[in-house]
């Protein structure tokens, strides 16, 4: 069974109505939005959200609106209808947008497993892999600790750069067993890898109530006990010292982190930061530097720069 896709190139300002529109009076199967603000605005969230705005494909200029009907509706009569409710919503005032309407047919299929056949086995570094829930893997060396993932429970995959820079970082920190806190865990990714790696005791955090959700799930796959999670921003109502804090999180976020990190150093410790355009790297320098803590290594991919950091020696 295929289903037939009405999209409109419109503005946020008629999404509603169109939504009640297509639903009520046209009977549409289900109806979408996606709006160029929800992608800006992503960016802005104090959680673990990247958003690279140059990699979004099809991104519209406000709002596309989607309305989907069964494959024998009538295409032209539905066109033809809703540029008569365009029309009359432009008569009251209201921005429409571009208004262009375009049709297309897709196979109804499973959406909840559908995406799975892009997402495979990250066979990341000698020491871990990251492997979805469904994937089996036999690891080339019998020592290589497996990270299993449901990515469809959260933010982080290990597909992007920073987080394959944030891990980079921990397999270099990580010497001997110590103490973990992985700030803006989002899909608890890295909380994982750190117990994989040897971690004694992990805790994750995050402001996002999906990201808990997520931390817990994909540690409970993991058969992991030793990752608690903690719904807070950043290090804020966090107790007690860490041998490594990582953070993979936008540099504006991690500004706020910086003043936060020495109550919750362990001596000796070490710091991990990911998520850091280029261009943001001066100021991720100077706020450091202003609060006694220096860069030991920087690593880049592409645009993206992570940074082991350390105390500055008294």
């Amino acid at each position: 069974m295929k289903l037939l896709i009405i999209k409109i190139d419109t503005s946020h300002e008629v999404e509603d109505a169109l939504g009640v529109y297509a639903q009520d009076n046209l009977n549409a199967l289900g109806i979408e939005s996606r709006k160029r603000s929800d992608f800006e605005q992503a960016g802005w969230l104090h959680d673990s959200t990247v958003v690279e705005m140059d990699d979004i494909k099809d991104l519209p200029k406000d709002t596309y609106f989607y309305a989907y009907f069964d494959e024998e509706a009538d295409k032209d009569e539905l066109v033809k209808k809703f540029q008569a409710k365009l029309k009359e919503l432009a008569g009251y005032g209201l921005n429409i947008g571009e208004g262009k309407i375009t049709t297309s047919y897709i196979e109804d299929q499973d959406w909840n497993t559908a995406w799975q056949k892009y997402y495979h086995v990250i066979d990341f570094s000698r020491h871990l892999a990251i492997v979805p829930e469904w994937e089996d893997y036999k690891p080339a060396f019998s020592d290589q600790q497996l990270i299993k993932l449901d990515p469809g429970l959260a933010f982080g995959t290990g597909n992007h750069k920073t987080t394959q820079l944030a891990m980079m970082g921990l397999e270099r920190a990580m010497i001997k067993p110590m103490s973990v806190v992985d700030v803006g865990t989002g899909s608890g990714i890295l909380a994982i890898a750190a117990s994989k790696l040897g971690a004694t005791d992990v805790l994750a955090t995050d402001i996002s109530d999906e990201s808990m959700t997520a931390a817990k799930q994909n540690s409970a796959l993991n058969d992991l006990t030793n990752i608690r999670v903690q719904k807070t921003s950043l290090l804020a109502d966090v107790r007690g010292k860490f041998d490594i804090i990582v953070a993979n999180i936008l540099a504006e976020i991690l500004l706020d982190l910086i003043p936060q990190m020495d109550a919750h150093l362990n001596d000796g410790g070490q710091i991990i930061f990911s998520g850091i355009d280029y261009l943001q790297l001066p100021k991720i320098e100077k706020a450091l530097d202003e609060n006694g803590f220096k860069i030991d290594l920087t690593m880049r991919q592409g645009r993206w720069i992570g940074l082991a950091i350390t105390r500055k020696e008294k």
